[in-house]
């Protein structure tokens, strides 16, 4: 449970390497989250802006996954 809330690694992954079932592991883990709610130490100034900057990256490469998946449809359509 530890690889997962301490390395945010998906539950998928750790359930796999473990060998125990996905949704076993995620109800451990959101038993602990519940237990363990308001825990969790505040972002520091520099985590806030790093998590600002992942977020507009990540909005950027939807717009760009957007805007190619577009695009490949007009050329499969246009030039075959």
């Amino acid at each position: 449970m530890k690889l997962v809330i301490e390395t945010s690694r998906p539950i998928a992954q750790v359930a796999k390497e473990l060998g125990i079932h996905e949704a076993t592991l995620g109800n451990w883990v959101n038993v602990y989250r519940r237990e363990h709610a308001g825990e969790e130490p505040a972002l520091t100034v520099s985590e806030r802006a790093r998590l600002r900057e992942l977020e507009r990256e990540a909005r950027e490469l939807r717009l760009e996954n957007e805007f190619l998946k577009k695009a490949a449809a007009y050329f499969a359509k246009d030039h075959r």
